[in-house]
């Protein structure tokens, strides 16, 4: 499952303050890449996360790759969250959107593409693998276990088609 990475919403989703200078900006960007880099390294997935660069960026889109992560930027006068749209558009059902901004949720929603929350993914990418795998698995278990016990029919009984994107993507997470 190939990861899509909304850069600086993954980089604000845990912190306090919005605004910071290029240097603590670019330090940032460097830890989460190397967060990212040993979370492909353990998953062995692609991973791509995108950046604005639409106001001070490249004349055209800048893609570079460091420990294994594609970083793209994108374009001066384009949005990250356009580019993000199209690399959805382009790869299709394969793809997982990390990202917590609704355009880019309800966008790769009608694509019919699973989106995670940032917050979601940090919680996911800040623990330990064993643990991680352990858990969501024993989750998913229960869920399924408890779906059996109901054994009832009927709409609100049954998963969203969202929710079933959702959990199969995680599964292959």
């Amino acid at each position: 499952m190939h990861l899509i990475i909304d850069g600086y919403n993954l980089l604000y989703a845990d912190r306090l303050k919005s605004r910071t200078n290029a240097a603590e900006l670019q330090q940032g960007r460097e830890q989460l890449i190397r967060k990212l880099s040993a979370y492909r390294r353990r998953k062995e997935e692609p991973v791509t996360i995108v950046f604005d660069g639409w106001q001070s960026g490249w004349s055209a889109e800048h893609k570079d790759v460091h420990g294994g992560i594609e970083i793209v930027f994108s374009q001066r006068g384009e949005r990250a969250d356009d580019l993000i749209k199209r690399m959805v558009r382009d790869e299709g059902s394969g793809v997982l959107v990390v990202s917590s901004d609704r355009e880019i949720a309800r966008y790769a929603e009608r694509m019919r593409v699973p989106v995670l929350s940032s917050e979601q993914f940090i919680v996911r990418l800040e623990r330990p693998a064993t643990t991680r795998e352990t858990t969501l698995q024993k989750n998913l278990e229960e869920d399924d276990d408890d779906e059996r016990r109901q054994n009832r029919k009927g709409p609100s009984r049954r998963l969203s088609k969202k929710e079933k994107r959702l959990r199969s993507a995680l599964k292959k997470m």
